[in-house]
């Protein structure tokens, strides 16, 4: 009787310690793109990455964040989009006109050996955006 009550408290333990928590930087789903970048430069309509939401959009269902660093030549930019679910993305992973990965699906080595021709100092380990 006293192993069977040991072996479950082991178990229960085992169980409750094998939980880690999800880096936030991997959490919900993630596009790494180059694209293009957008605007004036003005207060209205400022500098940023084709397909990122401008004003900041509020709808659950779309883009809800981004982060981007400018590519080398400066035209471009370097982007990880960010949704609540995939079918946001579909529109920028299925446009053939600009270069997108999907995160956790494409390699670090593919995508850093892609990204880094247009910005020589790209690394996934220093590049994102944390999300709660």
């Amino acid at each position: 009787m006293r192993w069977r009550l040991f072996l479950g408290v082991l178990a229960l333990a085992l169980v409750v310690c094998a939980q880690r928590r999800v880096d936030p930087r991997n959490t919900y789903h993630r596009a790494i793109c180059v694209v293009p970048l957008t605007g004036t430069g003005t207060a209205a309509d400022p500098k940023r990455p084709q397909y990122a939401p401008w004003p900041a959009s509020q709808d659950p269902q779309g883009i809800i964040a981004f982060y981007f660093e400018p590519t080398d030549d400066g035209k471009s930019a370097v982007v990880e989009f960010i949704a609540q679910n995939r079918a946001a993305l579909l529109p920028l992973l299925n446009d053939k006109s600009i270069q997108a990965f999907e995160k956790g699906v494409s390699s670090q080595a593919t995508v850093e050996a892609v990204i880094q021709q247009v910005r020589k100092d790209f690394s996934l380990e220093t590049f994102g955006m944390v999300m709660p």
